[in-house]
């Protein structure tokens, strides 16, 4: 398991072993509360909206996830990087970000529209999308902009602070929602757009770091290699990451999906640990690209990804096993599943592991040739898969193989780069 112990493990020179337990303490602290939160927000979305409902809601949201990455063309990433190594110029790429950002919002609006024209026409009204989309894009997307700052200046606790203001006002909205008279998707769409924008200016106001705004884009272009690296890799991770979700609705519909949904929802509450050990390896790996030559840690580390994330959707399933009703009735419905799909976050986590180690040694441009690959690998698998079996209960046991095969795949791709000098941004 990874644990504050695995860090220790870390030889980063000049930091103690009991700074960087603290660290991920602090960085994990945030994580953990936003668990039992987003749990709390999840029972009450995904009882309240009928299942198709939720299942168009989760995909329309994957959508703005996706498109998310585009928005600033990966700008949020010299920003992040800027923060961890050059802090005195975080106003400069603040500045360099929010330009990146308008110029991006036609691009995503026009991929928007064109997205809900092919799938979600009869489905969803465009304003509802729109809605979805929108918070997704432009309000979430800044809170992770405030958070990764935070967290580049190594304010973690505050970046925790940060996370759980976040997901609690998430929280708020779909209690009032629960409460409202006439639960539907529109109305949960107009709640969900107001109540976020409302936290995004918030987390602004209240925890980004004073820095004056200014413009210096000769300091722009040696970045923008990288940014955009990031932004096609993020984007092809999210595509590969929330594609299933699509082409379950395009195949079986959006009861399907929604059940789909449920259960991926379910799966991703087990990265929580794992990103945050990520987010502090892959800092080290900025100041030290040589930490992880060793095979022994390579190993030891791929191990603890994938023993803690079994573990968890094994605590998971166990429950539910126990009292399927436990997240309410709608959830209920996937409780004979949760146990068939024992072996994907692993793999799953595995992958988005190995993506940040490149991250980390600045091999963006291989990153996203990996995503890129993964993406065609995973959408042609997963519809041989739909088209071969009809029923959940038939495909889902083979969601594991088709994760396997893509970590195969991933774990080939990395380590080769892996040998490969690092890239300093």
């Amino acid at each position: 398991m990874i644990t504050p112990q695995d860090i220790k493990t870390l030889p980063v020179e000049g930091e103690g072993k009991r700074s960087l337990a603290v660290k991920y303490l602090k960085a994990f602290s945030g994580d953990g509360i936003r668990l039992f939160i987003q749990l709390f927000y999840f029972y009450l979305v995904a009882n309240t909206l009928t299942i198709a409902e939720f299942g168009l809601f989760a995909t329309a949201s994957s959508i703005g996830i996706v498109l998310s990455r585009l928005a600033g063309f990966g700008f949020l990433s010299p920003l992040y990087r800027i923060a961890t190594v050059k802090p005195r110029l975080i106003g400069v790429y603040t500045a360099g970000y929010l330009l990146a950002l308008m110029l991006s919002l036609p691009l995503v609006v026009l991929i928007s529209w064109s997205v809900h024209a092919l799938f979600f026409a009869g489905l969803m009204p465009l304003v509802v999308f729109a809605m979805i989309v929108g918070t997704e894009v432009l309000c979430w997307r800044t809170l992770e902009a405030v958070i990764n700052v935070n967290k580049g200046l190594e304010k973690f606790g505050l970046a925790s602070i940060v996370i759980v203001f976040g997901f609690s006002v998430k929280a708020l909205a779909a209690l009032f929602f629960a409460l409202s008279a006439e639960p539907d998707l529109g109305s949960w769409a107009l709640i969900y757009l107001i109540s976020q924008a409302l936290m995004a200016a918030s987390a602004i106001v209240l925890f980004y770091p004073r820095k004056k705004l200014r413009f210096v884009p000769k300091l722009y272009k040696r970045r923008i290699p990288d940014a955009l690296s990031v932004s096609g890799a993020e984007v092809l991770f999210y595509v590969q990451n929330e594609l299933d979700k699509l082409v379950v609705l395009a195949v079986g519909g959006s009861t399907a999906a929604g059940l789909y949904s449920i259960i991926m929802r379910l799966v991703d509450l087990t990265a929580m640990p794992v990103r945050t050990f990520s987010t502090l390896l892959t800092q080290r790996l900025m100041r030290k690209p040589q930490l992880m030559n060793s095979i022994k840690m390579r190993v030891g580390f791929e191990a603890g990804v994938f023993c803690i994330s079994v573990a968890a959707i094994a605590c998971i399933a166990l429950a539910l096993h126990i009292k399927p009703d436990l997240l309410g009735n709608n959830v209920a419905q996937v409780a004979p599943y949760m146990a068939i799909v024992l072996l994907v976050p692993a793999f799953r986590n595995l992958i988005e592991y190995q993506a940040e180690l490149l991250y980390g040694r600045g091999q963006s441009f291989q990153r996203l040739l990996n995503y890129f690959i993964l993406g065609i690998l995973k959408a042609v698998l997963l519809v041989w898969l739909l088209a071969t079996y009809d029923t959940p209960a038939e495909w889902m046991i083979w969601i594991n193989g088709v994760f396997a095969v893509l970590y195969a795949a991933s774990l080939l791709l990395t380590y080769t780069s892996l040998k490969k000098p690092a890239i300093r941004i």
